[in-house]
């Protein structure tokens, strides 16, 4: 494998095989790239204990992170026989978000793979989790794996938004429904496009009432209809997206992408992230909104990323 750029792959500190393994295997493989397996350990009980001396913490802690590291070889073993280059490791850390950032920055990585962890409203509400800072702060395609079903994906769906001006974000959906593309010709796979739209915040963008948004002009409902058809349409014909593979739907954005993905059988669902702060709806906030929803797999493309 000749291609500098590689895959890398977040494993869970719990030494537990779960659908990822398989992803990024299958992956790594389509891709023609290696794969990086890391995990980062930290055990609490073990980095306070006050019973014992620092000499034999350390002896303590190097002998767990050896345990995970084999126990890791023994995953990526089966990888390499089936032709993918495969490297692991184990970090000692507190904070695994620096950690990865540092990764990131040190070395060429096509994606960042991890498996998503759903979490409590309770403990969402309290703490961002990693999944949602890794959302927030890596610019590189972020790929959050859950119920995968079929280790190289065979149908995968890419959503685009259309509410902004085409010059604010200019050729993010064309980004998307590219990666979602090249994603789909590695693995041979099907692509749908959907696009979601809620015709409330643009009624209000229109210049409707924020109290009286559900009191429509149906003249003016009918108008934002048939721009965002034409629009859409457009888009999907400039990308070479056949008709019985375009979907428009109305509502809210989260809703409508986890009961497509559901209905649909979508493996993975290629979206974007803006990484602003815009108060209302916008996709970066829906992606958040859309991972607690999840039932499958997502890859998020950011702005950032499709601009750098």
């Amino acid at each position: 494998m000749d291609n500098p750029q590689r895959l890398l792959m977040i494993a869970s500190p719990l030494m537990r095989r779960t659908p990822v393994y398989d992803r990024a295997a299958a992956l790594a493989k389509a891709k023609g790239m290696a794969l990086h397996i890391v995990a980062f350990d930290y055990l609490e009980g073990l980095a306070t204990a006050g019973l014992v001396n620092d000499q034999a913490l350390a002896v303590m802690r190097d002998g767990y992170v050896r345990q995970h590291r084999e126990w890791l070889e023994s995953q990526a073993l089966p990888m390499r026989r089936n032709g993918v280059t495969v490297t692991t490791e184990v970090v000692w850390a507190l904070h695994p978000l620096n950690e990865i950032l540092v990764h990131l920055r040190e070395q060429p990585v096509a994606m960042l793979i991890k498996e998503f962890e759903h979490e409590p409203w309770w403990m969402r509400a309290m703490f961002t989790s990693l999944d949602i800072q890794l959302l927030r702060d890596t610019r590189i395609p972020l790929h959050l794996v859950h119920n995968a079903s079929h280790a190289l994906p065979r149908k995968i769906l890419a959503a685009v938004d259309l509410s902004r001006p085409e010059d604010q974000y200019e050729g993010f959906n064309d980004q998307i429904i590219s990666e979602a593309l090249k994603l789909a010709l590695q693995c041979n796979a099907q692509i749908e496009l959907l696009y979601v739209y809620d015709l409330g915040s643009m009624y209000r963008d229109a210049g409707g009432s924020r109290e009286h948004s559900y009191l429509f002009d149906s003249n003016l409902a009918q108008t934002l209809h048939e721009a965002q058809s034409e629009a859409f349409q457009t888009l999907a014909e400039r990308n070479g997206i056949a008709s019985e593979h375009r979907h428009m739907h109305m509502g809210d954005p989260a809703k409508v992408l986890g009961l497509f993905m559901d209905s649909h059988d979508i493996d993975v669902l290629v979206m974007g992230s803006y990484h602003h702060h815009d108060i209302g709806w916008f996709i970066g906030s829906t992606a958040e909104r859309v991972l607690h929803r999840l039932s499958n797999s997502v890859l998020v493309i950011s702005l950032e990323h499709s601009q750098g």
